[in-house]
């Protein structure tokens, strides 16, 4: 009965072991939205929460575009409320001068969505519909583009206006076989590792590694690394960053003397926070961006997962 018991206890141990191991794995793995986008050049992530939390903005009042007032109304999604994640991935068009310009974008967008509101909404505008495993593909003209979106899950929306369907099929196979914490692009396996831990924001592509943000008391600490092939080709990348960054804050007290911005100790203490280093083949550009400046560059990007031109922030 000893023995019997002792094999019991050992078992429940190693299936707590195990399950500690999943947990952590789950913590050190890309953000699911990051997982789900498509092969790209580039992948831009965004954790809104805490942005949220620092800044306030979702409580800022909005005087929205008409065509953004619509699909608020139609849908019952307010972006700066509702929004918590995006992942963007980047795709380097082939003809930057042809129709779809020189770079094109998948997007995955997590919140709290009404999707049958939504639902509603999308198939009022698209032109077409698609029946894809199980999910209807929405495509919808914008701006001599067709914009494809699909909901994933009650929370997950995918969009991408690259010009076949290639990306968004790939997004909706990549959301079936989401349970791996390690799933997702070639990009985000080679370079995820170079991303700081519980980063909030981060950017990662072939030029210019990575771009990461994280959350201080009243300001945002940003940090570009770019990944030089040689410690040479770092010391040459460093002096020229170097000497743009000292020039721009040697002009800059001319510029504040002729502005009566309200925020002009805002930029100055932005502009003074710029530095440039060498780490062996890397190049490190930090910099400290006061809330009252995150506060006006996030009001006006509330529309982007509306697809509408971006509202004008009021009570600024």
């Amino acid at each position: 009965m000893r023995k019997r018991t002792r094999y019991s206890l050992l078992l429940m141990l190693a299936l707590i072991v195990a399950l500690a191991i999943a947990v952590w794995l789950r913590k050190l793995a890309p953000p699911e939205v990051a997982r789900l986008l498509p092969e790209s050049d580039a992948i831009v992530y965004i954790n809104l929460r805490p942005l949220r939390a620092v800044t306030r903005f979702d409580r800022t009042p909005v005087s929205r575009d008409p065509a953004y007032q619509r699909f608020v109304d139609a849908t019952g999604i307010v972006p700066e409320r509702d929004l918590d994640a995006a992942a963007f991935a980047l795709h380097r068009m082939d003809d930057p001068n042809g129709p779809n310009g020189p770079v094109a974008y998948s997007e995955v967008f997590e919140g709290r969505f009404n999707g049958a509101r939504l639902a509603g909404y999308l198939s009022g505008i698209a032109s077409s519909q698609e029946n894809y495993e199980g999910h209807i593909v929405y495509t919808i003209p914008v701006d001599g583009r067709q914009l494809r979106v699909a909901q994933l899950g009650y929370d997950t929306v995918a969009a991408s206006n690259m010009p076949t369907t290639e990306q968004i099929h790939a997004m909706l196979d990549r959301y079936r076989a989401s349970a791996s914490p390690f799933s997702g692009s070639s990009l985000l396996a080679a370079r995820y590792r170079d991303v700081p831990l519980l980063s909030s924001a981060w950017a990662i592509g072939h030029v210019g590694l990575p771009f990461t943000q994280r959350y201080g008391v009243g300001a945002l600490h940003l940090r570009i690394e770019q990944f030089a092939p040689s410690e040479d080709d770092a010391a040459q990348s460093t002096q020229a960053l170097g000497n743009l960054v000292h020039l721009v804050q040697a002009i800059q007290p001319k510029i504040e003397a002729q502005s009566d911005k309200p925020d002009a100790a805002a930029v100055r203490q932005f502009m003074a926070s710029l530095n440039v280093e060498q780490h062996k083949d890397r190049v490190v550009l930090t910099a400290s961006l006061p809330v009252e400046l995150l506060k006006k560059l996030v009001a006006p990007a509330a529309g982007a997962v509306t697809g509408q031109p971006a509202p004008d922030a009021g009570g600024q």
